[in-house]
């Protein structure tokens, strides 16, 4: 782990694989807190982050306290045809874009995974400072990122960042909540 300077006297770290799988039930455990799911969704989303860890680019930064507890987590990798996310996208992008369009969202990206802060923890900038230094240096053209509809902390927070509609109102398979594709250009100023 590389520490990085934080907001308000937290540490931002880099996580490599083993740093983030020896913190996995930590982690999973604030994604469930930030996000209002039931705790067995720990056990259904564990072998997803062990498979995400394995693709191409990965990178993964951590906002840890003064006692190392893991206040937020984000991470991020290359996106490309024949994942889950990439195909559910594209499919939902052609139905109501050009091919141009599609193409040029979809071509050379990164996809941010997930950013997760601890509720107790939100509003002092940690989202923010995660979601700036996984981008940083990341090679590729755009970033996209997918996140419920509605008003919300991260709504602000990415729209704050710069990032633009590429697809609303989507459903994803297996989930009856409707979510937004937003995306930018990199580098994120």
């Amino acid at each position: 782990m590389t520490a990085l300077p934080a907001p308000r006297g937290d540490r931002v770290v880099e996580l490599s694989r083993d740093g983030l799988h020896a913190r996995l039930s930590e982690a999973l455990s604030l994604y469930v807190r930030a996000m209002g799911y039931p705790p067995a969704t720990v056990e259904q989303r564990a072998p997803m982050w062990l498979a995400h860890m394995l693709r191409e680019d990965w990178r993964c930064v951590a906002a840890l306290g003064e006692d190392d507890t893991l206040l937020g987590v984000c991470y991020g990798y290359r996106g490309g045809a024949g994942q889950w996310w990439h195909e559910q996208v594209r499919r939902g992008l052609t139905s109501v874009a050009s091919p141009e369009l599609v193409d040029e969202w979809m071509r050379d990206y990164f996809e941010l995974t997930e950013l997760h802060v601890r509720p107790d923890a939100q509003g002092r900038g940690i989202g923010e400072t995660l979601l700036r230094r996984l981008l940083d240096g990341v090679d590729a053209d755009r970033v996209l990122l997918s996140t419920p509809e509605g008003p919300s902390k991260a709504w602000r927070l990415y729209r704050r960042v710069g990032f633009v509609d590429v697809l609303r109102h989507y459903q994803f398979t297996g989930d009856p909540r409707p979510f937004a594709v937003l995306g930018r250009i990199l580098p994120v100023s």
